[in-house]
């Protein structure tokens, strides 16, 4: 397990393709952008179509877990959500 509270790898589902991916990211992510919000926006940043529509069916959507996911600590965050908004 590498640190940063992640196992090195995401998954990615494509609804439309009914198809899944498990890809390995450079640990270098992980270290500057740690846990869900930074990792989601990330992946959206350089992933995501920024010239598309909110609600358009190839934008992505981003679960991403904490760096504190599993040790218990009240507060701490569990899961992110990314997405681009509609508003």
């Amino acid at each position: 397990m590498m640190a940063w509270g992640n196992m090195g790898k995401i998954l990615e589902v494509d609804l439309e393709a009914e198809s899944i991916k498990e890809r390995e990211l450079p640990e270098d992510i992980y270290r500057d952008y740690i846990g869900g919000a930074g990792l989601a926006a990330k992946l959206l940043y350089d992933h995501g179509h920024l010239d598309a529509e909110p609600l358009d069916p190839d934008n992505l959507l981003v679960f991403a877990a904490g760096p504190l996911t599993g040790i218990g600590l009240s507060g701490s965050s569990r899961l992110s959500v990314g997405a681009r908004s509609p508003l």
